[in-house]
């Protein structure tokens, strides 16, 4: 189980809607070796053993190596703004090292990673059975592991002027996602609403259009709440209510523009957030209350491949928790690159598990300490040429 989540702190930025998409490139036809020794003592001076930056951020036991190039990736949009700040400190802490991330989705990020078009995927989702054989031949007849290093909650981002606050139970979500409630003044919702005035109007469902891990997680937990009542699976989200957007700033969007929406997104493209009643009472989305549901999160796996039982998560119900709790994977070979590459692989990665800090916080996501950072660090310094 994990535990010592960083989590006193309220997200500050959560409601920052943030359309940007990294595509940092890189040249590295002008590097020469005494660039990447430069560049690799500068790193390691920069890093040392059971130290701390300015933002909190647990620094660990590794030496960077100083690799340049441009490290290619693919996958979730819900860690778009994640990505984007490890990209912006990676190519800050070694000169001449890019990353190129692709927010194309889930599917779309595993689809390349087995076909050597991403040296790694960003998924909110593990691989299936299958995916994992092929993930396998292309690691070189090496496993893939899931690294669980971005995680952050998912908002149900509404629209309704002049209504700050909403509480909606695990059932007005699955009616509302299956077409039975159309109306925000409908009773069910107002019996979750005492004392506040709610408009008759039209309430407009959004989707994600793409294939996404963010659909598979938030059908999973739809399901795994709701007892069953909701039948839904998969990346592929039901499309007979509602309208199809691409992506988590596509949907964000859609919402931010239309009266009456409601959606499902990161908490980081959210900007009216409802209260959600998981069973013991209506929860407010911060980081205290997600950081109450992840003490009790558990692995199915063991060892440097760290799949998450998300089943048992979704499916919590204590006091003050919010379980609707995304984890997004990055998908790397454990071994089968060649040493360039497993060096670009192992210093991005690295910082990135240094910068789980306060500025992680305010895009919206959870940022983690402790013995589960320990085993991602332990992973990283695994992984092989």
């Amino acid at each position: 189980m994990i535990r010592n989540f960083k989590r006193t702190a309220a997200l500050a930025g959560i409601a920052a809607l943030s359309s940007a998409t990294l595509v940092a490139c890189g040249d590295d036809s002008d590097s020469t070796d005494s660039t990447k020794d430069t560049a690799a003592t500068t790193a390691a001076d920069s890093t040392s053993s059971d130290s701390t930056d300015a933002a909190g951020a647990e620094k660990g036991d590794y030496e960077l190596s100083g690799e340049t190039g441009t490290l290619v990736a693919e996958g979730a949009s819900s860690q778009q703004n994640a990505m984007e700040y490890f990209g912006a400190e990676y190519a800050a802490e070694v000169p001449g090292a890019n990353l190129a991330y692709n927010p194309s989705g889930s599917g779309a990020g595993i689809k390349n990673f087995i076909a050597n078009q991403a040296t790694f995927a960003g998924s909110d989702s593990a691989l299936k059975d299958d995916e994992a054989e092929q993930a396998k031949e292309r690691c070189g007849g090496n496993e893939a592991w899931h690294l669980p290093m971005v995680i952050g909650p998912i908002a149900i981002a509404y629209n309704l002027d002049g209504v700050d606050e909403v509480n909606l139970s695990v059932d007005n979500l699955v009616d509302i996602f299956q077409g039975n409630i159309t109306n925000w003044n409908d009773e069910a919702i107002a019996a979750n609403n005492e004392g506040t005035e709610l408009p008759d109007q039209e309430i407009r469902v959004f989707f994600r259009s793409d294939e996404s891990g963010t659909s598979d997680n938030f059908q999973k937990f739809l399901a795994a709440a709701s007892d069953g009542k909701w039948t839904g699976e998969g990346k592929a989200f039901p499309n007979a209510v509602g309208t199809g957007a691409n992506g988590s700033s596509g949907v964000a969007q859609e919402v931010n523009a239309t009266p009456g929406a409601i959606t499902y997104v990161e908490a980081g493209f959210a900007e009216q957030k409802a209260n959600v009643d998981f069973g013991a009472g209506p929860v407010e989305l911060t980081a205290e209350n997600v950081g109450t549901a992840l003490d009790k999160m558990e692995f199915k796996t063991e060892g440097h491949n760290m799949v998450v039982d998300s089943k048992a998560l979704f499916a919590q119900h204590e006091d003050g928790a919010y379980p609707l709790v995304m984890t997004t994977y990055e998908i790397v070979c454990s071994a089968g690159y060649d040493d360039s590459t497993a060096n670009l692989v192992k210093d991005f990665l690295n910082i990135a598990l240094d910068r789980q800090d306060s500025e992680l916080e305010g895009e919206g996501f959870i940022p983690v300490s402790g013995s589960y950072l320990e085993r991602l660090r332990d992973a990283v310094n695994a992984i092989n040429g």
